[in-house]
């Protein structure tokens, strides 16, 4: 397709927009694939109301329940779902007395809040806020939180967790591979009565076992539990212009991908755009958790809260974040992102924590 320009438009994208007008990234494959800018009289989140399933939303994932450990499934709340992926959160209300091993997905567990020590076939890993946990399908491990007030987010997916190519930026891009952490054998040799939890087909069956499962004295491959913090991502950067999200990108699976935003400098060129700027998330669905910080693109939201923008509708900065950013320098926000491929279906859990004035939050 030959490149065209017509009528009023800036010279560079999210750069020198002319006054009065608005910039809208129109772009496919979730900013990947072909793209245009429209320049518009008025901001496209200037509604004045939405009715239908697409209305933007917002949860505050602190409402939804703890949970015990015992009962049909084990103890996590769905929130938003469809034939690839779920994102749910999981409070335990107490320790877990069982292991557990999932034969659906592979599993992405993002520490929120609490630390302790993580068993798993492999070895043992120790957890703190800001922390991924890859483990795969198949695996069997038992969380053991020595802080109270464990909040995890869990992402479920059909395919492995995969690191995203990195390209021309190089192996070092992103985070330096060293800062990833594999666990170290320690096979734990003890008699009695233990219970491993299966879920395949979202059933459960109860495996017992006269010895510790976790009995594993060495291991060799690729195919492993791993950990990042996500404080040791080193976020790319642009001072002329703001780049797009999916340069965020930390995990990629089959049908959607997981990037995380940290704490980075601002664009300082005078005429660069410094706020995500307007789009309608034509082929992915985009879901936000707010971890910490101060959210400069969002009024309004705070700690542990989820935001969801289906495909199709618009969606950009609130009007009191592009006022307050022209003063700023730098962001200082922790925040975990969704896309998925195929639309997500919001669950009962979600709507019961959710905010039904978010919508209104751009007027």
């Amino acid at each position: 397709m030959v490149l065209h320009a017509k009528g009023r438009y800036a010279k560079r994208a999210h750069f020198d927009i002319p006054e009065g007008l608005w910039e809208e990234e129109h772009g496919r494959e979730g900013f990947f694939g072909p793209v245009s800018h429209l320049y518009r009289h008025h901001p496209p989140t200037g509604w004045t109301d939405i009715e239908g399933p697409m209305r933007p939303q917002a949860f505050n994932a602190h409402k939804l329940p703890k949970t015990q450990q015992l009962g049909a499934l084990p103890e996590r709340v769905v929130m938003l779902y469809n034939d690839e992926v779920s994102m749910a959160v999981w409070r335990p209300a107490s320790p877990p007395d069982h292991l557990f091993r999932n034969a659906d997905g592979d599993e992405l567990y993002f520490v929120h809040e609490g630390c302790g020590k993580l068993f798993t076939d492999f070895g043992p890993l120790n957890y703190c806020p800001g922390d991924y946990i890859v483990i795969p399908r198949g695996t069997t491990y038992q969380f053991a939180p020595t802080t109270p007030g464990n909040f995890f987010l869990i992402f479920e997916g059909k395919g492995l967790f995969r690191e995203p190519d990195r390209g021309l930026l190089g192996q070092h891009a992103l985070y330096d591979p060293t800062t990833i952490e594999t666990p170290e054998p320690e096979p734990i040799l003890e008699t009695g009565t233990f219970q491993v939890k299966v879920k395949r087909l979202n059933q459960v069956t109860t495996i017992t076992y006269p010895f510790h499962p976790l009995d594993v004295a060495g291991w060799k491959g690729d195919l492993t539990v791993w950990k990042i913090s996500i404080h040791d991502i080193c976020p790319v950067n642009c001072h002329r212009m703001h780049l797009p999200p999916s340069v965020h990108t930390t995990f990629v699976n089959d049908g959607f991908i997981i990037c995380s935003f940290v704490p980075r400098p601002l664009e300082t060129e005078p005429g660069a755009v410094k706020v995500p700027f307007f789009h309608r998330n034509i082929d992915y669905d985009e879901v936000l958790f707010y971890h910490d910080g101060d959210f400069f693109s969002r009024d309004g939201i705070g700690r542990g809260m989820v935001t969801f923008h289906p495909q199709g509708i618009h969606h950009g900065p609130h009007p009191k974040a592009i006022e307050t950013t022209e003063s700023k320098t730098d962001t200082n926000e922790v925040a975990v992102m969704m896309d998925t491929r195929q639309p997500l279906f919001v669950t009962q859990e979600a709507q019961q924590c959710g905010l039904a004035d978010y919508w209104k939050s751009w007027q």
